[in-house]
């Protein structure tokens, strides 16, 4: 039988360094690495691995689009893929997206960032805000060469100044220019969804059916109530991605529109039958009816039982 192989640790950005065979970094918490896919990619660590470090990676070409329902629609002049501390990444997740041939002569970049650096700055909260760093790396952020330009002025900043002579500024100027790269990456993903909006009402198709699947047979009583990462698998998206697309289309996210599908079955359940307000708390999946009872009079002002009157 084989054996399950622990994902690698790398503790600090110059572990990394010495494993992708590269000179440690000018500073111990923030790393710049720029050159061939070879140096920059999870494939050469060739296992899987987690990072106790950020990590923003920019590749000039990815030849393997990304498919929504019947719909492929993503640029292929280059894109964006993030880590977060303690995530598990490579293992073959990194070869569904690969690169073109010819990408090798292109700038390839890779920015490392402890959690560390960010002390003391309101950007250590915000950054864990950003819902793309749990992203899987087949929800890459594709750019068009308009983006592209813009993501590659960006690096090219952050190059010049970890290279620059340190001073009583350079922090604040890299912290700056991090959160730069941040809001266009944000920006960009709502442009990504926007432009997917056929394949996205795919899955908004997809997902109703999930869900009405779901609350019309017997799965609230053996599962309870749907969570967001139950929902997300269905569609083989990461929660977050989910999410924040659900939120770009609708104003929604995904777990607001597992409650709405929930209120809805409940406000059938109220008005068509005589079960108890107990009892359509267990139809539901509710260990407590209290729950029940409090959600249902957040999401439409009346309790149950106000809600039952109104048929009376």
């Amino acid at each position: 039988m084989k054996k399950d192989i622990a994902p690698h640790n790398f503790p600090s950005i110059t572990a990394a360094h010495r494993a992708l065979g590269l000179p440690d970094p000018l500073h111990p918490l923030v790393s710049l690495v720029k050159g061939c896919p070879a140096q920059v990619t999870e494939n050469s660590l060739n296992s899987a691995h987690v990072l106790q470090f950020y990590k923003i990676a920019y590749k000039p070409k990815l030849s393997g689009r990304l498919k929504y329902g019947q719909h492929y629609y993503d640029f292929d002049g280059g894109g964006l893929i993030f880590a977060a501390p303690g995530q598990i990444v490579g293992g073959g997740r990194i070869n569904e997206v690969e690169e073109d041939s010819d990408a090798s002569s292109r700038p390839h970049y890779a920015l490392l960032i402890h959690p560390d650096f960010f002390l003391g700055y309101p950007i250590a909260k915000k950054i864990r805000q950003y819902g793309f760093f749990s992203y899987s790396v087949y929800e890459t952020l594709h750019l068009s060469e308009e983006e592209k330009t813009t993501i590659l002025s960006v690096f090219s900043m952050l190059e010049r100044e970890l290279q620059s002579r340190i001073d009583d500024f350079s922090q604040d100027v890299v912290i700056s220019q991090v959160e730069l790269l941040l809001n266009f990456a944000n920006r960009f993903y709502k442009r990504q969804f926007i432009t997917r909006k056929a394949a996205s009402n795919d899955l908004l198709i997809m997902l109703e059916q999930q869900l009405d699947d779901y609350f019309n047979n017997e799965a609230l009583l053996r599962k309870g109530v749907p969570t967001v990462a139950w929902l997300a698998a269905q569609l083989n998206l990461s929660p977050s991605y989910l999410s924040d697309m659900l939120r770009a289309l609708t104003g929604q996210n995904a777990q607001q529109h597992i409650h709405f599908k929930l209120i809805e079955k409940a406000k059938e359940i109220l008005s068509t039958t005589n079960l108890s307000v107990s009892e359509v708390a267990y139809a539901l999946g509710f260990e407590y009816s209290q729950s029940f009872s409090k959600l249902f009079k957040s999401k439409t002002q009346l309790s149950p039982v106000e809600f039952r009157e109104q048929f009376n």
